[in-house]
């Protein structure tokens, strides 16, 4: 995750945010603990965080969420330490984080080593975004199929 000097540490290793974001997936944990057997709506729970979100990260968001279950519809929306996320066989393969969650200059489009994105012995799990053109659409699109294959 993301941090930069402006966060306020509360602890000896945690800033603000990081602690939030901590109690948000416990309290993501707890719901689905206690589910009991219904599954949860995990698009309406995604869509809700990016309503959440300032307008230049929920543009940016809701234009990710679009093309990530546009190009992987097999992969489960759902929140993940309070951010939009999307699993495949429970485990999260790719994630969004806005920039207004750790305060930093800019949005991360990240994917977990789920992600099926192995290029040699090196290769990046995480990308800034600021704003998407359209060969930025096409170059998530790309990713998120190859995180999935």
């Amino acid at each position: 995750m993301t941090t930069t000097k402006s966060s306020t540490k509360t602890g000896a290793a945690f800033t603000d945010e990081e602690r939030a974001a901590m109690k948000e997936r416990a309290a993501e944990a707890k719901a689905a603990r206690t589910a009991s057997g219904k599954k949860a709506d995990g698009d309406a729970e995604v869509r809700a965080k990016i309503a959440e979100l300032p307008d230049e990260d929920r543009e940016l968001a809701d234009r990710v969420h679009a093309l990530i279950t546009e190009a992987a519809p097999d992969l489960t929306p759902r929140t993940w330490y309070g951010m939009p996320a999307y699993a495949k066989d429970g485990k999260v393969v790719v994630f969004f984080q806005p920039a207004s969650k750790f305060k930093a200059r800019y949005s991360t489009l990240g994917f977990n080593d789920t992600a099926n994105l192995d290029d040699g012995s090196m290769w990046p799990s995480a990308y800034a975004l600021t704003k998407l053109t359209a060969s930025d659409e096409k170059k998530l699109v790309a990713l998120v199929k190859q995180s999935v294959s």
